[in-house]
């Protein structure tokens, strides 16, 4: 008690002048028709603004969850094409199987952890032997190489970046066909390189560099890069640098695709090694 006494005791002044002036501002506000408008006016203006920023913050925050139903749909889409499409002669199957026109899978993960600045890197997504990922599958962003899983647990896996020299991509200049091997040779991390392309074989810089479907984990045509530059090599090819199409740095969701039919394809092609 005998500290509020001392407070009002100490800025009586001050209360009795903001009492006075409270007064006032509500006499000006409510007896003159102006003053009462542009107050109405000034409020409104404060209270929209605050409102403005309050759902801006409610966007900001739910873009994770729009990000994540983005993501999904999209994986949804491709799956619906890959059943959709041909890609091959449908001549001939079994009226039991209900797969005969898709021949890769969709699903998507977000990217947990990542690194970029390694000798040999790797990044972890939040999905597993679960989620029906295993060893060997393709990891895409935004339609473009990202790397390949090399480990599963029940909830995680573990993907070799594209960002690693044992990681290994057959890839071809797409405006003429000519195929390589693509690999990073540990230096920028923006940048791959393409050998093997025979130097009679026209480049130019801005070409498109695609995935071949040559390996049996990776489906064709997936964007790799752009040619950044090219010199000979060895005499007989060339040593062409890759503008990477996907910023690794930058990696939160990607889609993990599935070969259904890679196990025949294998085992196939093990007879005659």
């Amino acid at each position: 008690m005998r500290n509020l006494l001392n407070f009002l005791a100490r800025y009586n002044s001050l209360i009795i002048f903001l009492f006075l002036e409270g007064i006032a501002f509500y006499l000006i506000s409510t007896r003159n028709n102006y003053q009462n408008s542009r107050l109405v006016n000034s409020v409104r203006g404060v209270t929209s603004g605050i409102e403005k920023k309050i759902n801006n913050t409610k966007s900001y925050l739910s873009l994770r969850k729009v990000n994540e139903t983005l993501a999904e749909e999209n994986v949804a889409l491709k799956n619906r094409i890959a059943k959709f499409t041909k890609t091959e002669s449908s001549l001939f199957f079994s009226v039991n199987d209900s797969i005969y026109k898709q021949q890769y899978f969709h699903t998507s993960a977000e990217v947990i952890k990542n690194s970029v600045n390694k000798q040999r890197n790797f990044f972890t997504i939040n999905k597993g032997e679960s989620q029906g990922i295993k060893v060997d599958m393709a990891v895409i962003s935004s339609n473009s190489v990202a790397g390949v899983i090399v480990g599963c647990s029940k909830n995680f896996s573990v993907a070799m970046s594209l960002l690693n020299p044992d990681f290994k991509l057959s890839a071809r200049i797409k405006s003429n066909g000519y195929f390589g091997s693509l690999s990073w040779d540990g230096k920028d991390y923006r940048y791959a390189i393409l050998s093997e392309i025979p130097q009679h074989v026209i480049v130019t810089v801005g070409d498109t560099i695609e995935t071949t479907g040559y390996s049996a984990i990776f489906p064709e045509g997936e964007i790799i890069g752009t040619v950044s530059d090219y010199e000979i090599y060895g005499g007989d090819f060339y040593k062409i640098k890759i503008l990477l199409a996907t910023d690794l740095k930058k990696l939160h969701f990607v889609d993990v695709v599935g070969n259904m039919k890679k196990t025949e394809e294998t085992e196939l092609e093990k007879l005659y090694k």
